[in-house]
This record gives C-alpha cells, sequence and structure tokens, in this order.
C-alpha cells in the first residue's frame, strides 16, 4: 500500500474517482429535485437564471402532481403489484432453483439451460400472446394482469440467480439432515434457504425493481387512468401532445424513486450482515 503514502497519491487515486463516481451518480436525483421545485419561468429562462440552481421554490409542480393527477393511486397500484409480482416469483423460482440444483435428478441442466434461455426472450415479443390471454381471461385493465405477467420475466431470472447459491451449498449438510429425518420441506426452510440468504436478497431486490420501473406490460395491459402505474401514468398523463409538463414529470420521477431507494438502504445491512455471516461459517 505504499502508492497511497502520500495525500496527493490518495486524492488522484482514490477521492477524485470516488468523487467522480458518486457525481455521476447523484446527478441525476439532483437535477430532478432541482426540476422539481423550481417555477417554469426559471426553468425556461436560462439566460437570466442558473440552470442548477433554484432562485424562487415553488410547490406548484408537487401540487400539481398529487391533487391534479392520480399520482397516489399510481403509487398505491405500483405498490401493490411490485410486491405481490416479487413474492410469487421469489417461491416459484426458491422452489424451482433447489429441485434443479439439490434433487440430482436426470436432464437438469438441460431445465437450468431451458430456464436462462427463457430470460433472454425479450418482453417486448412476449407481450402479444400474452395480452391474448389476458383478455381471454378478463383480466385486462386490472392489478391481476400485471401481477400475473411480471413473473415470466422474473422467474427465469431469479431462479438462475438462487441456482448460483444453492450449488455452493455442501450436499453433505442435507445428507446428514436425510439421515436424521428431515423432509425436503425441512431442508429448504431450515438449511438450505437460511444459508442461501444472500441471495434471496438479492434476487428479491432485483425482482422488485424489475416490477416497479416495467412499462410495456403495463402500457399495454392497463388502459384507465386509475389503475395504471407510476412508469406508464407519468409518460401518459404528463405529457399532453408535444407538451411536456417537466417539473411534474420530474416530480413524479423524484417521489417514485424513493421507496427503490428505501428498499436498497432497508436491505442492504441484512444483505452484509448475511455475506458476513456467511463467510465466517
Amino acid at each position: 500500500m505504499s502508492y497511497l503514502d502520500s495525500w496527493p497519491r490518495r486524492t488522484l487515486r482514490i477521492y477524485l474517482p470516488l468523487g467522480l463516481i458518486v457525481f455521476f451518480l447523484l446527478f441525476p436525483f439532483y437535477w430532478m429535485a432541482v426540476t422539481t421545485f423550481k417555477p417554469d419561468a426559471e426553468m425556461y429562462d436560462y439566460e437570466k437564471y442558473n440552470p442548477f440552481l433554484i432562485a424562487h421554490p415553488t410547490m406548484e409542480h408537487v401540487y400539481k402532481l398529487f391533487f391534479e393527477t392520480d399520482y397516489p393511486q399510481w403509487m398505491t397500484n405500483t405498490i401493490i403489484v411490485s410486491i405481490s409480482s416479487t413474492f410469487i416469483s421469489l417461491f416459484a423460482s426458491v422452489c424451482a432453483a433447489y429441485a434443479i440444483e439439490r434433487l440430482r435428478y436426470k436432464g437438469s441442466r438441460y431445465v437450468a439451460l431451458g430456464i436462462f434461455l427463457a430470460y433472454l426472450v425479450p418482453p417486448s415479443i412476449l407481450f402479444i400472446p400474452l395480452a391474448a390471454i389476458v383478455f381471454q381471461l378478463g383480466l385486462f385493465d386490472g392489478n391481476l394482469a400485471l401481477i400475473l405477467t411480471y413473473p415470466t420475466f422474473l422467474i427465469p431470472f431469479c431462479t438462475w440467480l438462487l441456482m448460483g447459491y444453492f450449488r455452493t451449498i455442501p450436499y453433505e449438510l442435507e445428507e446428514c439432515a436425510l439421515i436424521d429425518g428431515a423432509t425436503r420441506l425441512q431442508i429448504l426452510t431450515k438449511i438450505t434457504l437460511p444459508l442461501a440468504l444472500p441471495g434471496l436478497i438479492s434476487a428479491g431486490i432485483f425482482a422488485f425493481t424489475l416490477s416497479w420501473n416495467e412499462f410495456i406490460y403495463a402500457l399495454t395491459f392497463i388502459s384507465s387512468s386509475e389503475n395504471k402505474t407510476i412508469p406508464v401514468g407519468a409518460i401518459t398523463e404528463l405529457v399532453n401532445g408535444d407538451v411536456y409538463h417537466w417539473g411534474a414529470l420530474m416530480a413524479a420521477a423524484l417521489v417514485g424513486s424513493v421507496p427503490v431507494v428505501i428498499l436498497y438502504s432497508f436491505f442492504v445491512e441484512h444483505y452484509v450482515s448475511a455475506m458476513t455471516g456467511a463467510v465466517k461459517e
């Protein structure tokens, strides 16, 4: 570590790269916050006002978002759909990944490859046949349509991620449990899942994030304003022709990112703790 002994070297090799990373990561949120609380007059007059600062803060855009649109209902719909689809996907993925990696049946590798290939299929191809199914089942324009279709791309991703974690767990642990009379369900819930907790948290976070930001399915299967999710509602309701309500749009994006930030902040400590425990074991 002699190359970090002096202050100029530490600045050049640590603090400057970290500062640039933090700047590029946080600047979009800063720009959304500035646009949210900036009046329209300041937003379009760059000659008189600094585009990166707010001279006269206003809550006009936030008021428009919450009281002149269905944004609170969009937020509720997004939360319900994301949480429901995430739990469904995690349950199915845990069962599938455990069966592929731990039961040792013939052809499991081909099943794993099929799941991986299913994950590679883009949603832009799947939404057409899924739309026909949703219409036939009478689920169109409802949260249930999204809750049942989101797992089509969440389950392959979560299964592939969990397979890697289940593969690292020693088989001897399960064999000892089987000798002691434990059932497969007991082994899964009391041995495998606690050891694979970091993978479960990772899969859950990514599944929730993908559900929260999904656009194509929500745009296709939802038509009424009150049933839309945030990504679709913000784009379709806050853009009138070629007129973009940038203040309300940035407010919607800023408020919509808060639950995801809270989720990451809450689970990152549990993720690190789980990883530390796994390393110690």
